[in-house]
């Protein structure tokens, strides 16, 4: 790994069901000398594993809470606790408003101790303000609202004059396109099918629509990401390739990008 790069290792790219094999919405992003995991979804942290170990991350920082965005963080906890470890330090874990009360309340219907010091024991459990830049040594994290369901953000890391922004789960959207602006690596959903009816209000793109997000954005590369097993790698990059003029690619779990 180059030092003045920003690295993207895809942990989870599978939307909320998962494709064989596949982990859902995880992004393991190392850049400035540090390590931060972007969204724990169902199955991700096995994938963490084959890098490094859950001890050597900096932080996690959760877009929003659909389960198949941060359920690893559970499993996370007992490797923390239990698994043999060099140093005792918590990991920061910054989780969007009202994700702490989310959490601890899933806690608490399984742990006979106090949910607190479940969750405490191992994390710093933070609330992010969506306003301001956390920063995680010299990596700098920035959010924006998406459109979905519930409060959602997109996350945007830089370090080192480079910049990778996730666009989380979002129907098209200004903020998250305002957010990747002239970014070096662009992570978007393409949930739907092009044509495909999504509730109303909606909270999803397709890849022609991530492809439209991407180009005027003005990104360097897309990457298309949490999408369903019957989406082959073709037919997505057919559709964002209608509209996103620059380099494209199709996640998959345990692949590395650099941006």
């Amino acid at each position: 790994m180059t030092a003045d790069a920003l690295h993207l290792t895809v942990l989870g790219s599978s939307n909320a069901v998962p494709r064989p094999g596949r982990a859902c919405s995880s992004y393991l992003v190392e850049g400035g000398g540090r390590a931060i995991v972007v969204d724990l979804g169902s199955g991700a942290l096995g994938n963490l594993y084959r890098h490094r170990s859950a001890e050597s991350i900096d932080a996690v920082v959760i877009s929003h809470m659909h389960a198949d965005h941060f359920l690893d963080i559970i499993p996370l906890r007992y490797a923390l606790k239990y698994a043999p470890r060099t140093h005792g330090k918590k990991i920061a874990l910054w989780l969007p408003e009202g994700g702490e009360e989310i959490l601890r309340g899933i806690a608490a219907a399984f742990v006979p101790e106090s949910p607190y010091d479940f969750l405490s024991e191992v994390f710093d459990v933070g609330t992010y303000d969506a306003a301001l830049a956390l920063r995680v040594g010299e990596m700098r994290v920035r959010f924006a609202p998406t459109t979905h369901y519930i409060s959602t953000f997109a996350v945007r890391c830089e370090a080192g004059g480079r910049s990778v922004t996730y666009s989380a789960d979002t129907a098209p959207s200004q903020s998250v396109v305002r957010l990747a602006h002239e970014c070096d690596l662009f992570l978007c959903e393409a949930t739907l099918r092009s044509g495909d009816a999504d509730s109303a209000p909606r909270g999803h793109s397709s890849a022609r629509e991530a492809g439209e997000m991407a180009q005027e954005a003005g990104v360097a590369k897309l990457l298309l990401t949490h999408y369903p097993a019957e989406f082959s790698a073709a037919h997505l990059r057919a559709e964002a390739s209608g509209v996103f003029a620059g380099e494209i690619a199709i996640a998959d779990d345990g692949e590395r990008f650099t941006a």
